[in-house]
């Protein structure tokens, strides 16, 4: 059975990229956390204020209902207990923690528009990130290189994915 991909790590790492283009590789269909977010999370974070836990709950209580083996979702799921989380509603599921410095991700932020996340959330995400530990059904990639070798990297590391 296919595993359940949740594509995962700090604001502007490139979750939607990756995840997008791994999604039609896989023949998938993708789905960004962002959009499981209430008005008032979006709000908060526009704002420049972190979430709270008590605001994700309920988000990555949709994320995890979202999850399948039909359905990549991207989703920073920053901490353990997010994860931890998730897995409550998706139990197989494996996350790809996209990694980058802090430079490389500062970089990619100044240049996209129109996103809410300001730059100035960036240390508060890396401050807050729990990078996932060798019990956690995780892979992490290094998103310093094309999107070609991000994907080719991603599909080594899962290789009980079928092939497209």
């Amino acid at each position: 059975m296919p595993v359940a991909l949740v594509v995962m790590g700090v604001a502007g790492c490139g979750k939607s990229t990756v995840g997008a283009a791994l999604a039609a590789m896989l023949k998938r269909r993708y789905r960004d956390g962002d959009d499981f977010h209430p008005a008032s999370n979006i709000a908060r974070m526009a704002r420049g204020e972190p979430l709270r836990d008590q605001d994700r709950w309920p988000w990555l209580d949709a994320v995890g209902k979202s999850v399948s083996p039909e359905v990549i979702v991207g989703c920073s799921a920053l901490k353990r207990a997010y994860r931890d989380r998730i897995r409550t509603h998706a139990p197989l599921v494996c996350f790809i923690h996209l990694h980058g410095s802090r430079a490389v991700i500062e970089a990619r932020m100044a240049a996209r528009t129109g996103h809410f996340m300001p730059l100035s959330l960036l240390d508060s995400q890396f401050a807050t990130l729990e990078p996932p530990e060798p019990d956690e059904s995780a892979v992490t990639v290094d998103i310093d290189q094309p999107i070609d070798a991000i994907i080719a990297a991603i599909r080594t590391a899962l290789p009980q994915e079928p092939s497209p």
